[in-house]
């Protein structure tokens, strides 16, 4: 049973893919074809760009909040009076680093 729901998976993707092969472009000529080909071939780079950039600028930062998280424990740990300072510090940091996360996916907006 599960080949058979796998052979079907498989049929359904194969017969949709077929679709998009035998699409034609717009236009009569072979240069118009040419020219919207290299348009669809850049904006799918900008896209697979703008995805791996933030997506690593949002991994990194996710690794700095964990640090800032983790260091603000520890100075808590060691001195207990000052918890209030540290605490203040690990939010104003985390709100920065929470910024720049913004700032990337504005930026991936604004480019694609």
């Amino acid at each position: 049973m599960k080949k058979m729901k796998y052979v079907l998976f498989a049929m359904a993707a194969l017969s949709l893919l077929a679709v998009v092969a035998v699409a034609q472009p717009g236009g009569d000529t072979a240069e118009l074809a040419k020219r919207n080909a290299v348009d669809v071939t850049v904006l799918a780079y900008k896209a697979i760009g703008g995805g791996i950039g933030f997506g690593l600028a949002a991994g990194l930062a996710g690794i700095g909040q964990g640090l800032v998280g983790s260091r603000a424990a520890e100075g808590t740990a060691r001195n207990p009076g000052a918890s209030g300072q540290v605490m203040t510090q690990m939010i104003i940091a985390l709100a920065l680093i929470e910024s720049l996360v913004l700032f990337a996916l504005l930026i991936v907006f604004v480019k694609l």
